[in-house]
C-alpha cells in the first residue's frame, strides 16, 4: 500500500499540470489563455483594419485593382485644399447643438425620476425605449413622421397650426434641424439611463440631511446631484460631441445626404464606394479619427480637476 501511495505521489510531482507551477507562472498562463482570443479579435477587426486604412491613405486605389499607386500625402493635400470636403462639417454643428439639448433633457428627466414620482418605472422605460430600437427602424419611423401629410403635419393640424406645416425633409433650411431632433429622440435614453444610475448611487442620507437644513429640490440638484455626477456628465459630453462630429446613421438612412444633410462620414462613404476613390476616402477617415481624438483630449484637458 505504501508503494502505491509513493507511486501516485511521484506521478503528481512529475506531471505537467498548473498545480506543479508556482503562483506567478500560473497567473501568467491563465491571463494569456483568457486574453488570447479577445486580443486576437481586437487586433484582427480593429487594429489591422486601422493600419490598412492608414496605408491606403497614401495610395491612389479604386478598391478593386490589384495594384496601388503610391501618392504620398497627395490625398491629405486634396482634403485640406478643396473646401467642399470640410464644408460638410457645418452640418455637424446642428448635431453639436442637439447634443446639449439631448443631455439637458436626459439630466432633467433623470433627476426628476430619481425622486418619488407616480408611474416613474413606466416613464423610465418609455424614455429608454427609443435607444433599444434599430437605427434603420427609427429612420423609417421618422420618414413617416416628417413626410408631407404625415404625423407631425397631422398633429399641427389638430392643434390648429396648419399654417406652420413645412417640408421638414425637403427644405434645406430645416432638414438638419429635423434630423438633429431625430438624433435627440434616438440617443437621449442612453444618456438618461447613465445619469439615472449615477444619481441613484448617491446616498439617501445626504438628501435627508439637506432636507433637514431646509434645502429644496433645486438646491439638492445644484449642490448635491450635479457635483456628485460631474465625472459622468463629462464622460457623456465627450461621447456625445465625438458622436456629433462623426454622425452617420440617421442622415444616411433618412436622406442619403441629400438637400444639404451630408456629413463628413457620408461623404467619406460616397467617396469610397460611389466614386471608387478608396485612397482618398481612407485619408478622410484618418483625418476624422485625428479630429475626434483631438476633441476628446481637449475636453479632458478642459474638464481636468484643478485640484488634481
Amino acid at each position: 500500500m505504501a508503494n502505491v501511495s509513493e507511486s501516485v505521489s511521484d506521478k503528481k510531482k512529475g506531471g505537467l499540470g498548473l498545480s506543479n507551477l508556482n503562483y506567478r507562472t500560473q497567473r501568467i498562463i491563465i491571463i494569456i489563455a483568457f486574453s488570447l482570443i479577445p486580443v486576437g479579435l481586437l487586433v484582427t477587426f480593429s487594429y489591422l483594419p486601422l493600419f490598412n486604412m492608414i496605408v491606403y491613405s497614401f495610395h491612389n486605389w479604386n478598391g478593386m485593382s490589384p495594384t496601388m499607386d503610391f501618392v504620398g500625402f497627395s490625398n491629405y493635400v486634396t482634403i485640406f485644399t478643396r473646401p467642399e470636403y470640410f464644408s460638410v462639417f457645418v452640418v455637424s454643428l446642428y448635431y453639436f447643438a442637439a447634443t446639449f439639448v439631448q443631455m439637458g433633457l436626459a439630466l432633467y428627466f433623470a433627476t426628476l425620476l430619481s425622486f418619488e414620482v407616480r408611474l416613474k418605472n413606466f416613464f423610465k422605460g418609455a424614455i429608454f425605449f427609443p435607444y433599444l430600437l434599430n437605427g434603420v427602424a427609427i429612420g423609417f419611423i421618422f420618414l413617416f413622421f416628417y413626410r408631407e401629410g404625415g404625423t407631425l403635419d397631422s398633429l399641427l393640424a389638430v392643434l390648429g397650426l396648419s399654417e406652420y406645416t413645412q417640408l421638414w425633409l425637403g427644405n434645406p433650411d430645416l432638414i438638419n434641424i429635423s434630423l438633429a431632433g431625430t438624433s435627440v429622440w434616438r440617443y437621449m435614453g442612453f444618456n438618461f439611463i447613465i445619469f439615472l444610475g449615477a444619481i441613484q448611487s448617491i446616498s439617501s442620507e445626504i438628501y435627508e440631511a439637506a432636507e433637514i437644513d431646509g434645502a429644496n429640490r433645486w438646491h439638492q440638484f445644484v449642490y448635491i446631484i450635479l457635483p456628485s455626477i460631474r465625472r459622468v456628465v463629462e464622460l457623456n459630453l465627450i461621447l456625445a460631441v465625438s458622436g456629433a462630429i462623426s454622425v452617420f446613421e440617421i442622415p444616411f438612412i433618412m436622406t442619403g445626404g441629400a438637400n444639404g444633410s451630408s456629413t463628413f462620414v457620408i461623404q467619406t462613404v460616397d467617396t469610397a464606394f460611389k466614386f471608387s476613390r478608396v485612397g482618398l476616402a481612407s485619408a478622410m477617415a484618418v483625418v476624422l479619427l485625428v479630429i475626434v481624438i483631438f476633441v476628446t483630449l481637449l475636453q479632458k484637458f478642459l474638464f481636468k480637476d484643478k485640484e488634481a
